[in-house]
């Protein structure tokens, strides 16, 4: 092999016969690919065209049979270019791209039958200026991908952080990207849905409209959701002018609630959501409702729910907040579903749940027990708070107490008698549906119906009720209350029978 080294850049005068102006064509968006680049080169020169990495692989173009140590001392950058003759072959390689380190990006290799004249070689140079344009452009953008993507895995770290109520974690996570972010003791949880092909799009769109105050993630659980998570005040009313006119596209918030209570305002936020779909404005407030527990004595609400709790308070305050917090997600919404959002397995939030069932002493298969636990979950935090300080609590509260005001009950009625319009007795076979535990072929079976033509009518309920009931969760729980406060289901034991506990039936 004989040849010619070039120490240094090589720049010749450009040529009148069109190839630059073709080449930088390529730099053109939409048109920018090293492979569309070393293909043209190769017609260009009339020649075969290699692309490759320092390591040695292929990017595009054909393998061409090169001397490793030439190759090595232009990756190396000793030399940024070589011209030699290989018997009958006559080779060019130039180095493409410089990094800090000193080595070359790679390297472009062109092998012809003929000499390269002084037309072909400076094709070849600035072809190579271009490739590494491309080639760098890649890179940054498959950096600002890996960015892009490392954010939104700390954003969504932070929220499982908040699900479990570990904020201090939260916080020494987010103070680095996000300061200020969580310098708050309260916050609400907005969900956002649209299309699920469009949902990167409209994560961008809170980002942008949230101005940074905000903690958006895209909701591991349901591809259409892009949870905020937000102090500030008027990120409600940005949010609304994001969806307002946009079809498709709704809003679902939660009351503020303290940083620890982040699962029970998701929850609030998805109860929302579902009323949001049957508004004309497309969007909800949690608070903007009636729910039961706001219509039950706070003080007695507070005292049933620490009994029915207390089996949990021997255990870790860690391990306590995580049972709670998996629980709480776990009646709210499927397995699968709240082991997306706490970043877990499934099979670790059903044994979280089956620990809870079994201190609890009770069978979450029973819908009217999950209905009267999600109701202790998500009260007893909250209201030991706001409770904090005031007049001591009543003791041997029962749920039948809680269930008879009358406030409770009037709710219960207007509520139920939403359905007594249609003719298809939708009351009767929601009340079916439910004591048969949301299992659609046993109600049927009860009823002498179809199992289709019960899904039907539990799904005609929906709208008239503004809840969501197939799905699960807060607003079938809602009106599993509303039966239970009107008789019309039997209230369920949450504790056994040989523990003294207000819903035992030592207490009646």
């Amino acid at each position: 092999m004989a040849g010619r080294a070039d120490t240094g850049p090589h720049h010749p005068a450009p040529h009148g016969d069109g190839w630059a102006a073709r080449l930088l064509d390529h730099l053109r968006p939409g048109t920018r690919d090293p492979r569309r680049v070393v293909a043209w080169l190769a017609e260009a020169v009339q020649g075969t065209v290699c692309l490759q990495a320092a390591d040695g692989t292929r990017l595009a173009g054909t393998g061409i049979p090169l001397d490793d140590g030439l190759v090595a001392d232009v990756v190396a950058g000793r030399i940024s270019a070589a011209a030699v003759q290989d018997g009958d072959r006559h080779l060019r390689l130039v180095a493409v791209g410089s990094p800090d380190a000193g080595q070359a990006a790679g390297l472009l290799a062109v092998a012809r039958a003929t000499p390269f004249d002084r037309r072909a070689a400076e094709v070849v140079t600035r072809t190579a200026g271009v490739v590494e344009l491309l080639l760098r452009e890649r890179e940054l953008t498959v950096a600002a991908d890996r960015l892009r993507r490392a954010t939104a895995d700390l954003r969504l770290a932070i929220l499982q952080l908040l699900m479990v109520e570990d904020t201090v974690s939260a916080r020494r996570v987010a103070a680095g990207l996000w300061p200020g972010l969580l310098d708050t003791d309260s916050a609400c949880v907005y969900i956002v849905e649209g299309h699920p092909a469009e949902r990167d799009g409209l994560a961008e769109d809170c980002l942008d409209v949230t101005g940074g105050q905000a903690l958006v993630v895209r909701c591991p659980a349901m591809d259409g959701h892009v949870i905020v998570l937000s102090p500030a005040p008027a990120t409600a009313e940005r949010l609304r002018s994001l969806v307002d006119g946009r079809p498709g596209t709704f809003l679902g918030g939660s009351v503020r609630q303290n940083l620890a209570q982040t699962a029970a305002a998701y929850g609030q936020a998805v109860s929302a959501l579902a009323v949001a779909r049957f508004r004309s404005d497309q969007a909800a407030v949690y608070a903007e409702r009636t729910h039961p527990e706001r219509l039950m004595d706070p003080a007695a609400l507070h005292a049933w729910s620490t009994a029915v709790l207390r089996p949990l308070d021997t255990l870790p305050h860690h391990t306590r907040a995580e049972l709670l917090a998996t629980t709480r997600l776990g009646l709210e919404f499927t397995a699968v579903s709240a082991a997306k959002v706490l970043g877990v397995s499934r099979n670790t939030v059903r044994a979280r749940m089956d620990r809870v069932e079994a201190l609890l002493g009770t069978d979450f298969s029973d819908l009217t027990v999950r209905a009267t636990a999600h109701l202790a979950l998500n009260t007893q935090a909250a209201l030991a708070e706001e409770l904090a300080g005031t007049v001591p609590r009543p003791s041997g509260v029962r749920l039948r107490d809680l269930l008879a005001g009358p406030e409770l009950r009037a709710w219960a009625h207007d509520l139920l008698d939403r359905l007594v319009g249609d003719g298809r007795d939708l009351r009767g076979t929601l009340r079916a549906w439910i004591a048969a535990d949301g299992n659609a072929e046993r109600a049927a079976h009860d009823l002498g119906m179809h199992a289709q033509t019960v899904r039907d009518h539990v799904r005609g309920a929906e709208p008239v009720l503004e809840r969501q009931l197939l799905a699960g969760g807060t607003d079938l729980y809602e009106v599993v209350l509303a039966h239970l406060a009107l008789g019309e289901l039997t209230a369920p034991v949450l504790l056994p029978a040989n523990r003294v506990q207000p819903d035992s039936p030592v207490h009646g």
